[in-house]
């Protein structure tokens, strides 16, 4: 599984990369911040939203600790997409920089 840490991400958006970024946490998760420029795709909507994501490029996921992100990339992964990195940590980590 390929990986981003917050910090790399952070690091990367702050210089301008515009980067695809799938927050696949619930509605209420969501509501308390989400990383500017996020696309909101809950876990359990993925397979009918699939063809919202972009099929080029990378994709980050990004949930509340890494789990379900995890279960997203493994999913996408499934179905024949790449470019995809989980980001390590989720909001939580991302919350404390």
């Amino acid at each position: 599984m390929q990986t981003i840490t917050p910090e790399q991400l952070k690091e990367r958006l702050s210089k301008g990369e515009t980067i695809q970024m799938i927050d696949v946490r619930e509605a209420e998760e969501v509501a308390a911040g989400m990383i500017p420029g996020a696309k909101h795709i809950p876990l359990g909507e993925l397979p009918d939203r699939v063809n919202e994501i972009e099929q080029t490029g990378e994709t980050v996921l990004i949930c509340r600790s890494g789990g379900r992100s995890g279960k997203a990339y493994d999913y996408l992964t499934a179905i024949g997409r790449t470019g995809l990195k989980n980001m390590t940590g989720g909001m939580l980590a991302w919350d404390k920089l």
